[in-house]
């Protein structure tokens, strides 16, 4: 795992920085070439993401949603989601309560 701040390959198309968190709220930086793929997931914590650049296929809870630059999603706790990048792009993530699983 990558330091604090630092950009770390997550696989051929996704690459990942996370941001100094705070006590209760972080936020991480995810790049996606074309056709990256987030796979499905889910965890306790609540999750706003915003994009950056691009355009991505969201799915959250079965229900499809198409995602553009300058629009943000909310992904509640437990949804399962994933996303595919529909062209190349990047995401703000912010989680609350910290993501310990990727600060570890």
């Amino acid at each position: 795992m990558a330091e604090i701040g630092e950009w770390e390959v997550v696989d051929a198309k996704i690459k990942r920085k996370i941001h100094q968190p705070g006590k209760q709220i972080m936020m991480m930086e995810v790049e996606f070439e074309l056709g990256g793929v987030g796979a499905e997931h889910s965890h306790p914590h609540e999750q706003f993401t915003y994009v950056l650049a691009g355009t991505f296929d969201f799915h959250v809870d079965g229900k499809r949603v198409l995602v553009k630059e300058g629009e943000t999603l909310y992904i509640p706790s437990n949804a399962v989601h994933g996303v595919t990048a529909l062209e190349a792009g990047t995401l703000l993530d912010t989680f609350t309560p910290l993501r310990e699983d990727l600060l570890k």
